[in-house]
C-alpha cells in the first residue's frame, strides 16, 4: 500500500506543476486523503521542500536518468521529484519505503512500463551517495580575486559557474540569480538564496483586540509552546517549540498567523481610533485586523479587494476575530475606486510578483517570469494613482510590496511622484512607533527588508502625505 502522504505530495505537486495552482490551494485539495496530522506534516514538507529543490532534483533526474527532462513521461518526472527530495532531504525516511512506494506510484498513476524507470535512477542516486554531481562553488580565490568588481566585470567563465552554482545547487531560476548578481553582488545573492531554502519560521500576531502578546506567550507555556517576541512586529511572536500543540491555527481569536515582514506594514499607517481608514487590497485580512486594532474597533475602516471570493475569506477572518469596525466592499482599484478624498489613511498593499516571500511560497519563483515584474509595477502605479484620489487633505497614504525588485518599489514611487503634485514623501524614519525598526528603514525613508540582511522577507513599503 503507497504511504497516504507520499500519493498526496505527488498529485499535490503535480497540481502546482501542471495547473499552476498556487502550493496552499494545492495542499488544501489533498488534505482529505491524509487524516492523521503527523502524515499531514509530512506531506507539507514534501511537496514544500521539492520546490524549494526543484533545480537540483531536475539537474539530478537528468544525470541518473541519462536523458532530456521533456523527454520524460511527466508522471516519472514528478515521482522523481518528490522521491529524490525524500532521500536526499528528509533522513528519518526508509530509502526503501520511498523507492517501493515511488514505483507503485509510477504504476498507479502512470505507464506501467515506466516504473522500472523510476526504480532503476532512484537506486542509481543511493548508490551514488553522498557524491552527488551537482555544480561546485566557484573556488574561494576565484571569488577573491573579483571581490570588489561588479558581477557584469567578472570573466565569462566566472560568471557562468557563480550563475549555474547559484541557480542548480541552490535552486532558483537563473534570470532571477542573474540579476541578484548584478544588483546585490555574490556573497548577498548566496546568502538569499540560501535564506529562501530554510524552512519558514511560523510567526504570530495578536489579536490585541482580544489579548496580548505577553498573555499569549504565558498561555502557550502552559501548553508546552515555547514563543518568543519577534524583533521588529511587536505583537508577534515566533513559534520555537511545540507546533503540535497549537490549537487549530484557523479557529483561534487571539491570533492571526502572519509573516514578520508583513506585521511591520500596518504600524506605518499611523491609525487611530475614530479615524476612516481604507485598506484598498485587504484580502486575507491581516492588515485589516492590525488597523481595527490600532482603531480599538472606533471608526471606519473599509476593506476592499477585487473578488467575492476574496473578499468572502476576509469577512471570515474579521468576523472571527471581532474586527467589528471593518466594512468589506468589491472594487478593483486599477480602475476607479468607489470613493471621493474622504479617507484619513489609505493602505495599499499592491498584488505584486511576490518575490520576496520566495521562503514561503516556494512556488512563487517557478510561477514568475522576468516580464512579469515590469507588467505589473505597470499596473502598481495605476492602482496607486487611482487610491491617491480617495485621500483627504492632510492624509497619508501607505504604499507596500512584498518583492524585493526595484521595478514594484522606488521606481513605481518615482514615477507616482512625477505625476502626483499634491503628495509628497515621508521619511519613515520620523514616524511615531517606528524607532525600534532600526535598520530595516534605509536612508531614503523607506522600508525595505532583506534576506541576506535582516532574515526577513523581502518587504517594501513608502508613505506619502497629501497636502
Amino acid at each position: 500500500m503507497i504511504a497516504p502522504a507520499r500519493m498526496a505530495a505527488f498529485r499535490a505537486l503535480r497540481a502546482v506543476i501542471q495547473r499552476s495552482v498556487a502550493l496552499p490551494d494545492s495542499l488544501y485539495s489533498v488534505r482529505t486523503d491524509v487524516p492523521d496530522r503527523r502524515d499531514r506534516a509530512l506531506l507539507n514538507e514534501i511537496v514544500t521542500g521539492t520546490l524549494r529543490r526543484l533545480n537540483a532534483l531536475d539537474y539530478l533526474i537528468v544525470h541518473f536518468a541519462d536523458r532530456p527532462l521533456l523527454k520524460l513521461d511527466p508522471v516519472v518526472r514528478d515521482v522523481l521529484r518528490i522521491s529524490i527530495y525524500q532521500l536526499l532531504h528528509l533522513d528519518r525516511v526508509p530509502p526503501s519505503a520511498v523507492v517501493n512506494d515511488a514505483v507503485n506510484i509510477t504504476r498507479t498513476e502512470g505507464p506501467n512500463r515506466a516504473a522500472g524507470l523510476t526504480n532503476a535512477v532512484l537506486r542509481a542516486l543511493l548508490r551514488a551517495l553522498p557524491n552527488l554531481p551537482l555544480p561546485e562553488e566557484p573556488k574561494e580565490s576565484e571569488l577573491a580575486a573579483v571581490s570588489e568588481v561588479q558581477f557584469s566585470g567578472w570573466p565569462a567563465h566566472l560568471r557562468q559557474r557563480a550563475l549555474q552554482f547559484i541557480s542548480i545547487s541552490h535552486s532558483h531560476p537563473d534570470w532571477l540569480v542573474e540579476r541578484w548578481l548584478t544588483r546585490y553582488g555574490y556573497s548577498a545573492t548566496l546568502a538569499w538564496t540560501k535564506f529562501n531554502n530554510e524552512p519558514a519560521s511560523l510567526t504570530l500576531r495578536a489579536n490585541t483586540l482580544h489579548t496580548t502578546s505577553a498573555a499569549l506567550v504565558s498561555r502557550f507555556r502552559e501548553n508546552s509552546i515555547v514563543a518568543e517576541p519577534l524583533r521588529y512586529g511587536r505583537d508577534g511572536l515566533s513559534i520555537a517549540a511545540g507546533k503540535q500543540f497549537l490549537p487549530d491555527l484557523t479557529s483561534s481569536r487571539d491570533f492571526f498567523v502572519q509573516a514578520e515582514a508583513s506585521q511591520l506594514i500596518p504600524p506605518l499607517v499611523q491609525a487611530g481610533a475614530g479615524m476612516t481608514i481604507l485598506d484598498a487590497c485587504a484580502a486575507p485580512g491581516g492588515k485589516t485586523l492590525a488597523l481595527a486594532s490600532a482603531m480599538a474597533n472606533q471608526g471606519t475602516l473599509v476593506a476592499g479587494d477585487f473578488s467575492q471570493a476574496r473578499l468572502n475569506l476576509l469577512a471570515h477572518t474579521v468576523t472571527r476575530l471581532g474586527a467589528s469596525v471593518v466594512k468589506p466592499v468589491a472594487h478593483d482599484l486599477s480602475r476607479n475606486a468607489p470613493f471621493g478624498a474622504i479617507f484619513d489613511r489609505v493602505l495599499v498593499d499592491v498584488p505584486c510578483s511576490g518575490l520576496g516571500t520566495v521562503q514561503r511560497d516556494p512556488d512563487i519563483r517557478w510561477r514568475r517570469k522576468l516580464n512579469d515584474i515590469q507588467r505589473m509595477a505597470d499596473r502598481q502605479i495605476k492602482m496607486l494613482r487611482v487610491a491617491a484620489t480617495t485621500v483627504r487633505s492632510g492624509g497619508r497614504l501607505v504604499y507596500a510590496t512584498c518583492s524585493g525588485e526595484p521595478e514594484e518599489n522606488e521606481r513605481v514611487v518615482e514615477n507616482f511622484l512625477d505625476s502626483e503634485t499634491k503628495f509628497h514623501v515621508e521619511d519613515l524614519r520620523t514616524l511615531d512607533d517606528t524607532s525600534h525598526f532600526g535598520p530595516i528603514l534605509n536612508e531614503a525613508g523607506y522600508l525595505r527588508t532583506y534576506p541576506h540582511l535582516h532574515r526577513l522577507d523581502a518587504f517594501f513599503a513608502a508613505s506619502f502625505k497629501r497636502t
